[in-house]
């Protein structure tokens, strides 16, 4: 059969197998819900009846010869990439396929140390050593930018054998590098360019928005298309530029992606796409609109300050994603996650995130005009109730690390826990990192200093969730003995 980007194709086939009333002798063993009441009554018979297994009418995930790789190669087209695969254990698994596939034990790969933790996970896994470029910091937001030209090509000529460079683009701000400039530098020095595009999606469907990966001519991306693509939880595809063997790469992703591959999330992705495809232009057009509004009103309440393309530097803010929300929130004397917990427990408000500085809001098509005008008037009542002068703040910037041990190493080393209060100058073995946005403060391997200390303890008193160590209390830290 052949397919278009009006079709899609797993989708198409769950609803032909649906109609087939096929007697289920296979997993799950709910068996289409008459097995679970409760979880039928709470999610649907319609939904349950298509929580199905692989089996030769469905195709497979793990080998696709049909329907599913009917459905990536109409996502590959869609995204204008070589090759597209359909990633179920999120963008996370996206990440580390994309570094597995590039790199192997002891090989150098040139990255920004504000990458999320599934980055750095991949590298405990396959044994890579990260050579950090310090992102640029906007001291008056305290956030990570992006990476300076400048930076990366110092990365390069002091380490001209790193296999490749690993770039957030947009980060979680919005912010975004010189994309085409990273990728002919890496391309002239026979180095790929792998793109955590995980709030990037929509960049290949809508208009005036920053360059996507493979526009850019990136090697590999992950677009995390259940954040702003429309797709259920957890679903992500890994894209494939020229030059990447997709047979090699589909290898790496068995060897940790589940062999259950959920048809719930590959559907929803097969849908998004076609969606996407058909509507992105107006989608993001509305988004946008939506950002804009926000933002601008935002600013007229004084205190706030919602931050967009005014900010751009031509470097380490190349450009900005204009659909991204991102508020200041330190004038009002509130730490943003301070900001977040008040719009959640006083106004039954939720956004993505709050760290120290800054609140983000995701906004999208799906967002309606009134919502906007109660998180404007949530934040102006926050203000008028909560805001005081800007004392104690702690001024964040960027903690450039000192790396002792790879990741690899001091994960797998013999380690003892002592009070995090007493860890000055050790050598951390476990990760801490606020989540969201999951961007580590310290990642095995570093050198634990009074900032790192001073910046954990801060933010468990401001309230920031923190992941990462043994101790779900973050009283005590592990350390390479």
């Amino acid at each position: 059969m052949t397919y278009t980007q009006q079709n899609s194709p797993i989708h198409e086939a769950l609803v032909k197998h649906k109609k087939n009333r096929v007697v289920h002798f296979d997993v799950p063993g709910h068996k289409g819900g008459r097995g679970n009441p409760e979880l039928t009554q709470f999610l649907g018979a319609e939904c349950l009846k298509v929580d199905v297994n692989s089996m030769k009418p469905l195709d497979n995930l793990i080998h696709p010869t049909s329907v599913i790789k009917a459905a990536e190669e109409l996502a590959a087209e869609a995204f204008g990439a070589e090759a597209a695969f359909f990633m179920v254990n999120g963008t996370t698994a996206a990440v580390q396929a994309m570094i597995m596939s590039s790199c192997k034990a002891g090989e150098k790969i040139i990255m920004p140390r504000n990458v999320h933790r599934s980055a750095i996970n991949a590298l405990v896994v396959c044994g890579a050593i990260p050579v950090y470029v310090n992102p640029g910091v906007n001291r008056n937001l305290g956030i990570p930018l992006g990476m300076s030209i400048e930076e990366i090509k110092k990365a390069i000529t002091a380490n001209p054998d790193a296999k490749a460079i690993f770039v957030n683009n947009p980060t979680y701000y919005g912010i975004c590098s010189n994309l085409e400039e990273i990728v002919s530098l890496a391309h002239d020095n026979n180095m790929r360019v792998l793109v955590d595009e995980a709030h990037g999606a929509h960049f290949y469907f809508g208009e005036n928005l920053p360059i996507s990966a493979m526009a850019a001519g990136a090697d590999m991306a992950a677009a995390s298309m259940h954040k702003t693509g429309g797709s259920l939880t957890q679903s992500s595809f890994l894209l494939c530029g020229k030059g990447v063997d997709p047979g090699y790469v589909r290898q790496i992703i068995n060897l940790t992606q589940t062999t259950s591959g959920s048809y719930l999330l590959m559907a929803s992705l097969d849908i998004s796409r076609k969606h996407m495809y058909q509507h992105g232009k107006e989608i993001i057009e509305k988004t946008i609109d939506l950002s804009d509004y926000a933002r601008n009103e935002i600013n007229k309440l004084g205190g706030y300050y919602a931050f967009s393309t005014e900010i751009i530097n031509g470097d380490t803010i190349y450009n900005f994603d204009r659909t991204k929300l991102s508020i200041y929130t330190g004038d009002i004397g509130l730490a943003g996650i301070e900001v977040y917990d008040l719009l959640q427990s006083e106004y039954d408000i939720q956004i993505e995130f709050g760290d120290i500085g800054n609140i983000l809001a995701i906004i999208s098509a799906g967002d309606r005009a009134f919502e906007i005008e109660r998180l404007l008037s949530s934040l102006s009542e926050i203000k008028r109730r909560y805001g005081k002068d800007k004392v104690g703040m702690l001024n964040h910037e960027y903690i450039d690390p000192d790396v002792v041990l790879t990741p690899q190493t001091a994960f797998y080393s013999d380690k003892k826990s002592i009070l995090l209060k007493d860890s000055l100058n050790h050598i951390a073995g476990e990760f801490v990192m606020c989540y969201p946005p999951g961007i580590p403060i310290l990642a095995p391997g570093e050198r634990i200093t009074k900032d790192i200390i001073d910046y954990i303890i801060y933010a468990k008193e401001k309230g920031s969730v923190l992941t990462g160590p043994k101790d779900m209390k973050v009283e005590y830290i592990n350390i390479v003995d």
